[in-house]
């Protein structure tokens, strides 16, 4: 066995979270930085030695998760993987999370009956958080969901939808996205139908950054997820998105605590903004999920889909360093996800996966260390490749696109912010 089950952080206490004055914030550093912040960001440690955890489990300190469930799981599988404390919550994350927009078509067409097992194998596995929102497939990937986890014991999972995000590019501009409190509302209860459950683990705002203000999800949104949680249908609230700083500045002036962060595609190979605002999460108590090792395709042979929000400088950089890995021996999305699964203070990094081979190939990533091979080609390729380019993010590149697409619609200002202990949503 190569890597122990160890939990790093803390049990949940008490939340004495103070809401801090936007006099206080912390200045969002420009989009520049060279090759020394990048540097910074980058441990150039050896990854291909056994980690302090590796050698725990060489001793035969060997833990399970609280999900662990002797009539359900292969335990051998299971102990080879790693676990950690989400935040103050309690819960015990596999590294490797179970990313759910691909079983909403997001990658490609989906085979149900696969996709089912796909679930399956990676719960038996090990793999004990799901993560998935109604906008993956137009509700398909929570559809699927229920169909899949109908046989399996509650107690083996955790997993976590989100609210506010809803219709795809193309459709309706006004049906796209909805961070009202009646809408929140309604939302988690279709969502539940469909997951065939009467709770989630964490209810989360799905891309904060499309709300028309910060003010809107800090007096109508999480006050909303607060009365959901208070009913018993979530138990912790989480907010997601793709720009980091604004996800720091929404937990510092939060009423509401704050359980989880989501961040995509932002602390990898190619881009580390997420580290920068990690300190601030790990002293406020919050769970840090890390999501897209690949960078939704970006670091694959296949290369990312049509509707990839990248600039085409880092589409073709990225191609590039596929390509120089290749030539090498090297796959590189194995070892984007070998490098996210192992990285510190991260509770979970997200795979998607819709097929029973994806999940065995990400298993077996994480469960090998990188070889010498491996680590002397990863640093190569970030030297090379991702450290001259120097942008490697497209913040704001689809908000804008929202913006416009809203003002050609006419539907650009005069919202109001509803008081949700007024408003008429059931919970």
């Amino acid at each position: 066995m190569e890597h122990a089950n160890v939990w790093t952080g803390s049990q949940r206490k008490t939340s004495t979270r103070k809401v801090s004055s936007s006099k206080n914030m912390l200045a969002v550093p420009g989009t520049g930085g060279g090759e020394n912040n990048f540097l910074r960001k980058f441990s150039f440690a050896n990854w291909a030695r056994p980690a302090e955890s590796d050698l725990e489990l060489q001793s035969g300190a060997v833990q399970l998760p609280s999900t662990f469930s002797p009539e359900f799981h292969d335990r051998d599988s299971v102990a080879k993987l790693r676990f950690n404390y989400v935040g103050n919550t309690g819960m015990q994350f596999c590294a490797l999370g179970f990313g759910g927009s691909a079983l909403g078509g997001i990658f490609g067409n989906v085979d149900e009956a696969k996709a089912i097992q796909t679930v399956h194998l990676a719960l038996k596995q090990g793999v004990n958080y799901i993560d998935t929102a109604p906008w993956y497939g137009d509700g398909q990937s929570e559809s699927i969901l229920g169909k899949a986890l109908a046989s399996v014991p509650r107690k083996t999972f955790y997993i976590g939808t989100k609210v506010g995000r809803y219709k795809p590019a193309g459709s309706n501009v006004a049906d796209m996205f909805d961070f009202s409190a009646e809408r929140v509302i309604r939302s988690v209860d279709e969502s539940l139908a469909r997951l065939s459950l009467s709770y989630v683990d964490v209810i989360q705002i799905h891309d904060h950054e499309f709300a028309p203000n910060v003010e809107l999800l800090l007096h109508e949104t999480l006050p909303a997820l607060e009365k959901i949680q208070a009913s018993g249908k979530a138990r912790f609230i989480g907010i997601t998105g793709y720009p980091v700083h604004s996800l720091q500045e929404i937990v510092q002036k939060s009423a509401v605590p704050i359980d989880t962060v989501l961040s995509y595609c932002r602390y990898g190979l190619f881009n580390r903004d997420l580290k920068d605002v990690i300190p601030l999460f790990k002293e406020e108590g919050v769970g840090v999920i890390n999501a897209a090792p690949t960078g939704m395709g970006l670091l694959t042979d296949e290369g990312p889909q049509a509707w990839h929000p990248a600039p085409d400088s880092l589409k073709r950089v990225a191609s590039e360093a596929v390509q120089y890995a290749k030539e090498k021996g090297v796959d590189l999305a194995k070892v984007a996800i070998k490098y996210s699964y192992r990285l510190p203070d991260i509770a979970t990094t997200l795979v998607s996966m819709a097929r029973p081979e994806l999940v065995k190939a990400n298993y077996d990533a994480c469960t090998h260390p990188m070889t010498e091979k491996e680590n002397a080609v990863m640093h190569d390729v970030v030297k090379k490749f991702f450290i001259p380019l120097g942008r490697t993010h497209w913040e704001n590149i689809e908000v804008t696109k929202y913006w416009e697409g809203m003002e050609e619609a006419n539907l650009v200002g005069g919202f109001k912010i509803s008081d949700p202990d007024e408003d008429d949503g059931k919970i």
